[in-house]
């Protein structure tokens, strides 16, 4: 087997990337097809340059990724792109220029058209076919006549509130003009690649985002599909959709999954209307589009507001049998199902009703500091609670001892990435409309910037221990000769690896003290337990909820159960009652030495499902106690309808009956269901205008998203 240029650029960001992420973890690749022209497309573009690699290093086939022409412009990145094979695009708005004067609006009830000028030149700077932008992406249109220097028509009126706010101010507002661009040798570009039956990837939102909720999709890969096919009748484009789905992505040991879909079969019907032309063309992108975005849907999780996935992902981790860890893939289909419960059931007044209760729970955990999966934890107290105490403190003192060498190593490594990558975060927001607090380039920048500084302070810590070898004469150095330097380097990846795990395990450790803590605290006994009864309450009308309401979404929703009766569920705690404790006369005389080592008491070994919340690309956008970004009025009032606290849902939304009857019918998690859930979805009518070529990463305004 042949070992190209791109292996070795994959393998090498793979390590990079498992370096970055805790886990990462795949689903659905043995859906791709093995053979064929393929068009990857994926959503959401939450994470820039990070998207594409973790792509490529979860799918079995070489993918070429369309870049902006920007991009491969850039020393490093663009090195790296064309030895990925990436295709790259010249975008309109990269090659725009400061246009003259000011613009506004001079009649904006009767002439949304029209576009007026103070002291402008629109005769010299502009042509028809080109577009004017308005400041920090609030909008673009394409020009369709040029009457004057001060007077032109454009095609699309501008509906964004701030794009008219700048409208229609007095003084009016600065732009930018765009000049037309031919993607006519993108196209064919792409053509080549799916002729020779290879791979095509690309991001049809456009530009990266931190939003929580898909953006508007772009025509230009359903031209890139119907064009390749109407031009070679031969040719059979499938497209994969791809789900790439973040937790806390932005921050170093984070987790991912990307998740892939079923091939999307293109009809041919729809490659005979794109051939005819004009709106038969335009209908026919519009159909595949709606497709392409259904795709999409089954395989990411899309809430209205930041609110509703809180309220998801307590309800995932309520319904949820407590002994069974959740793993990544598991987490998200339970999420898509419960975001299907609350699509269809969220103006059901129980459920609105449900949705607050949750949200006091939230509010609860978070006075507290406590995960959910340790409330119940909390009922342990004495001896028991203080041996572990004790045991994981020295334990975490122990672990960081062991680690301060590579931490010392690694500091000034993650504190230049940290400060130049938040630098790079506001410039992002700064110069789009979509952006919310620019998290979906902090991970981009802080890899870069490593990946940058990190041969340079590696290269002098080399040189200071050898400097101190030679002066100490440390023969277990010195006696390797010319390759002393390299031997110090392994010697120096090996502690910062050791670093790592360390760090894992003593986050997880450092998690599980505050529980302990409050266990032992009698203060908090009571309010303690008010809390763990609370949620006893809550997990058991979630139940109901969900018994009630999902075989009205799933038909199949008692039969084919993606949960199924534990052998050991006799033994088992109630998933929604904590476990019985044992009374003071006999606790010691019944906990051996090994019960009070057990430490997966309260599970610091392995990151509970708890750690998978707050997916990346549903960002808090509470800052200072404001809601930023687009409008979430009566965001409040829509939660969840399946489950309570937002947590996470069975993937099949299936529990027992009856919620006492948990105990004897303790249900641990299988195989997730085949249904899909996207038929709980409307797909809002698709509409596209006339084909204006790939736009590249233009990033669109939020307002626009009716355009799917």
């Amino acid at each position: 087997m042949l070992i190209t240029l791109y292996d070795i650029v994959v393998v090498f960001f793979g390590f990079v990337l498992d370096t970055f992420f805790r886990e990462i973890k795949s689903r659905g690749s043995h859906k791709i097809p093995e053979e064929g022209p393929l068009i990857f497309v994926a959503a959401p573009h939450a994470n820039q340059f990070v998207d594409p690699l973790i792509l490529m290093r979860n799918s079995k086939r070489p993918i070429s990724f369309l870049i902006a022409e920007k991009s491969m412009k850039r020393k490093y990145v663009g090195t790296i792109a064309r030895s990925l094979h990436a295709i790259p695009v010249i975008r309109p708005q990269d090659l725009g220029v400061p246009g003259k004067g000011k613009i506004y609006l001079s009649d904006r009830k009767n002439e949304p058209f029209l576009i007026s000028g103070i002291g402008t030149k629109f005769t010299e700077q502009l042509k028809v076919g080109g577009q004017i932008s308005l400041p920090n992406d609030r909008g673009s249109s394409e020009i369709t006549d040029i009457i004057s220097d001060t007077k032109l028509k454009i095609k699309k009126e501008f509906k964004d509130l701030k794009a008219l706010e700048m409208l229609t101010q007095p003084e009016g507002t600065t732009y930018k003009c765009l000049p037309h661009i031919d993607q006519s040798k993108v196209y064919q570009a792409v053509f080549e690649v799916l002729n020779a039956g290879g791979c095509v990837g690309i991001f049809p939102e456009g530009g990266s985002h931190d939003r929580t909720e898909i953006l508007p999709l772009k025509a230009g890969v359903t031209i890139m599909a119907l064009g390749a096919m109407a031009a070679n009748p031969k040719l059979n484009v499938k497209i994969v959709p791809c789900g790439l789905n973040y937790f806390h992505a932005h921050q170093f040991r984070s987790r991912a999954v990307v998740e892939f879909g079923s091939p999307i079969l293109i009809p041919r019907e729809l490659v005979e209307k794109y051939r005819k032309g004009d709106q038969n063309k335009r209908d026919a992108c519009s159909d595949l589009l709606g497709i392409i975005y259904n795709g999409l849907k089954s395989v990411t999780v899309n809430t209205p507001d930041y609110e509703t996935l809180m309220v998801i992902q307590a309800a995932r981790r309520l319904y949820r049998p407590e002994h069974h860890k959740l793993e990544l893939p598991e987490v998200m289909e339970l999420n898509r199902r419960f975001v299907g419960g609350y699509m269809n059931f969220k103006d059901d007044l129980r459920v609105q009703q449900m949705n607050k209760e949750v949200m006091t729970y939230n509010q609860q955990l978070k006075y507290y500091g406590l995960k959910d999966h340790q409330v119940q934890k909390t009922a342990y107290g004495g001896f028991r609670a203080l041996f572990l105490l004790l045991h994981r403190i020295f334990l975490l003192i122990l672990w960081s001892i062991l680690g301060f060498p590579g931490m010392i190593l690694g500091f000034p490594i993650m504190a230049i990435a940290r400060v130049i990558s938040a630098k790079k975060a506001k410039e992002a927001v700064k110069s789009s409309s979509v952006k919310v607090k620019g998290r979906d380039v902090l991970a981009t920048w802080k890899l870069l910037v490593a990946l940058g500084v990190t041969p340079i302070f590696y290269g002098i810590y080399t040189l200071i221990i050898l400097i101190i070898a030679y002066n100490n004469n440390w023969r277990f150095i010195l006696n390797f000769g010319i390759l002393s330097p390299i031997v110090v380097l392994i010697m120096l990846s090996v502690i910062t690896y050791g670093t790592l795990r360390l760090a894992d395990t003593g986050l997880d450790i450092y998690r599980s003290l505050r529980p302990l803590f409050l266990s032992l605290l009698p203060w908090s006994k009571s309010s303690i337990q008010n809390l763990r009864q609370s949620r006893e309450k809550l997990a058991f009308d979630l139940t109901e909820l969900i018994n009630e309401l999902g075989p009205k979404i799933y038909p199949d929703f008692d039969a084919a159960r993606i949960v199924q009766e534990s052998k050991k569920a006799s033994r088992s705690p109630s998933p929604s009652r904590p476990p019985s404790r044992p009374s003071s006369s006999s606790s010691l005389r019944l906990l051996s030495l090994t019960d009070l080592m057990d430490d997966k008491l309260f599970n610091w070994e392995k990151a509970d499902d708890s750690d998978y919340d707050d997916v990346f690309f549903f960002l808090d956008k509470h800052d200072g106690g404001k809601i930023t970004g687009r409008s979430r009025s009566n965001s409040s009032s829509k939660r969840l309808s399946s489950g309570k606290d937002g947590a996470s849902s069975s993937t099949s939304l299936t529990r027992v009956n009856s919620f006492n009857s948990i105990n004897s019918n303790m249900e641990a998690f299988t195989k997730l269901p085949k249904t899909n859930t996207i038929s709980s979805f409307n797909i809002p009518e698709v509409r596209i205008t006339d084909d204006d070529g790939y736009q590249g990463d233009k990033e669109n305004s939020i307002q626009t998203k009716k355009n799917v």
